[in-house]
C-alpha cells in the first residue's frame, strides 16, 4: 500500500460523518442518539460529526421499526450516501420490531430486508456509550483500502 493511501485511511478513520433516520420509533433511541451530542458524551471528541444530509455521511444510523411508508424512503436515503458507507441498527426495533412487531401490525422488521446493516446495537434503548462504541468499531472497516478496492 502506498504511503499516501495509508495517510488518507488514517485521516478518514478519525473523521466519521454520521446521519440518522428514524423510521418509526417511540423516540427512546432518538433521545439516546441526541444524548451522544451532549457535553457528557461529546461525539466530536472522537471525530464523529452528525449531519442531516445523507450525502455528507459515511455511516447511517437506523432507528425504529421499518414501517411500510419508510421502506422505499429508507432505500432512497441509503442510495444517496456516497461510498464507502455502512449502516448501524440502533435499538431492538430495527433488528426485531420489538414491542411493535405484532400480528396484523404495520411494521416490517428487520431493517436488513431493506438495506445492508453492518452492525446492530441492541437495547431498548441502548446507552449512548454503546452507540459510540459501535460507530468507532466500524470506522476502520469503512475506509480500509477503499480506493484500492475501487481501482
Amino acid at each position: 500500500m502506498r504511503v499516501l493511501q495509508k495517510m488518507k485511511n488514517a485521516v478518514r478513520s478519525r473523521s466519521i460523518h454520521v446521519s440518522y433516520v428514524d423510521t418509526g420509533s417511540c423516540n427512546g433511541c432518538d433521545i439516546e442518539v441526541l444524548a451522544c451530542l451532549s457535553p457528557r458524551y461529546d461525539l466530536e471528541q472522537y471525530g464523529i460529526y452528525v449531519h442531516n444530509n445523507p450525502r455528507e455521511a459515511d455511516v447511517l444510523l437506523v432507528i425504529g421499526c421499518c414501517t411500510p411508508q419508510w421502506e422505499d424512503k429508507l432505500r432512497s436515503i441509503w442510495e444517496k450516501i456516497p461510498e464507502p458507507k455502512v449502516a448501524i441498527a440502533i435499538g431492538n426495533c430495527p433488528v426485531s420490531g420489538c414491542v411493535f412487531n405484532r400480528e396484523g401490525g404495520y411494521v416490517n422488521p428487520p431493517a436488513e430486508k431493506h438495506i445492508p446493516i453492518a452492525a446492530s446495537v441492541p437495547g431498548c434503548p441502548p446507552r449512548p456509550t454503546e452507540i459510540i462504541r459501535a460507530i468507532l468499531s466500524l470506522a476502520p472497516q469503512v475506509f480500509e483500502d477503499y480506493e484500492e478496492k475501487q481501482g
